[in-house]
C-alpha cells in the first residue's frame, strides 16, 4: 500500500467528498498523503428501487439498514483491496469513545491497513452485520447523530493531521490539545495570539514579544497546565 486509504460505505457521499479535499486534508490529498474512494451503499441494492433498509422485526419506529446490501458492499470493497490487510469501522454510539490515543493508535496502522468505514443511519444497521463483518465500532461520545458521515470524517480527519507532511510544522501536532505533555500529564493547547499587538486596551502577553524562547515555552507550557486545570481537570486526575 503506497500510502493510507480510507473507504467510505455512506447513502450520502457529498459531505465526504468536500470534506476530504478542502483546506489541509485538500492540500495532503493532492500531495498523495494519503488517498479515499466513496461507495454509494444504493449501489448495492438487489431491486429497481434501490432500497436498502426495512422495518425492524419485532415493531417499533424507525428503519434498519439491511445486511444484504452492506454486505455485498463489504466483500466488493475487499475484493478491490485483494489481499491487504482491511479493517472494517461502523460508527456506534456503543463503541470505543474516540479519543487521541485511539486516533494514534489507528494512524500508524493506516500504512498497512485499508480502514473502511460504514455509515450509518436510521436506526442503525441490522445487528448480524455488526457481529460477523464489523471489526471495531467507534464511538464520539454520549448522544446521537443522524448519520455515521461526521464521525467517519472526525476520524479520517484526525488520523490524517498525524500523517508525516499533512502539516506545516513537524512539532505542530505533538504541541496540540491531547498530544501535549508534562510530566506525564496529558494537557490542553496553550493560548495563541496574532496580531494586532493591542486591541480596545487588550494586549498580547509581553513574554510572547520577548523574542527569549526559553521562557516563551516555559509559559506555554505554564499556561497549557493552567487551562487543563481550569477546563478539563479529568485530564489530568487521569493520570
Amino acid at each position: 500500500m503506497s500510502c493510507p486509504k480510507f473507504h467510505f460505505l455512506t447513502l450520502f457521499p457529498e459531505p465526504i467528498q468536500i470534506w476530504m479535499t478542502t483546506s489541509i486534508l485538500g492540500r495532503a490529498y493532492k500531495a498523495g498523503l494519503f488517498d479515499f474512494k466513496i461507495y454509494q451503499l444504493r449501489d448495492f441494492a438487489g431491486d429497481k428501487h434501490h432500497s436498502v433498509d426495512d422495518v425492524a422485526y419485532g415493531g417499533g419506529g424507525g428503519m434498519v439498514l439491511r445486511m444484504d446490501p452492506l454486505v455485498k458492499a463489504i466483500e466488493f470493497i475487499k475484493n478491490e483491496i485483494g489481499k491487504e490487510n482491511s479493517s472494517v469501522i461502523y460508527f456506534n454510539p456503543g463503541g470505543k469513545r474516540l479519543n487521541h490515543q485511539l486516533v494514534c493508535s489507528f494512524s500508524k496502522r493506516a500504512y498497512t491497513t485499508h480502514f473502511i468505514f460504514v455509515c450509518g443511519h436510521y436506526e442503525g444497521v441490522d445487528q448480524r452485520f455488526i457481529d460477523h463483518w464489523v471489526d471495531e465500532e467507534v464511538s464520539l461520545g454520549d448522544f446521537v447523530l443522524t448519520g455515521g458521515e461526521l464521525p467517519a470524517l472526525a476520524l479520517a480527519d484526525s488520523m490524517v493531521r498525524q500523517f508525516e507532511g499533512t502539516l506545516g510544522s513537524k512539532t505542530t501536532a505533538s504541541t496540540e490539545s491531547f498530544a501535549l505533555s508534562l510530566d506525564d500529564k496529558t494537557l490542553l493547547e496553550y493560548p495563541h495570539y496574532t496580531r494586532p499587538q493591542e486591541y480596545l486596551g487588550h494586549k498580547v502577553p509581553e513574554i510572547l514579544l520577548s523574542g527569549d524562547h526559553k521562557k516563551i515555552e516555559a509559559w506555554r507550557l505554564e499556561q497549557a497546565l493552567k487551562r487543563t486545570q481550569d477546563k478539563r481537570p479529568d485530564l489530568i486526575d487521569l493520570n
